[in-house]
């Protein structure tokens, strides 16, 4: 089972609001999920991130992949450079 971390759209029409979740790559983007990483609101201003560290880094060391988007909103969180540093930790053992 190929897992993806990525946005779940959710709102009204017209003002989205995402939820980052782990889903397995075959569900809907809508639909079936395993676990809720964070939420995405692009509307506010600045756009409200919050996302679950522990969740993220779990899932990300598990193998789950990110969208481009989700990879992008990971990065500005500095959770994708702590992945990366902790990866780099493992490899150097």
């Amino acid at each position: 089972m190929a897992v993806k971390l990525r946005l779940k759209r959710m709102g009204a029409k017209q003002r989205p609001y995402y939820r980052i979740v782990a889903a397995d790559s075959r569900s809907p983007r809508d639909g079936r999920f395993i676990e809720t990483v964070g939420t995405y609101n692009p509307i506010t201003e600045p756009a409200e991130i919050k996302i679950n560290e522990e969740v993220a880094l779990k899932w990300l060391n598990n193998g789950a992949i990110p969208t481009d988007t989700v990879r992008d909103l990971l990065r500005k969180q500095g959770i994708m450079e702590k992945f990366h540093n902790s990866k780099m930790k493992k490899e150097g053992k």
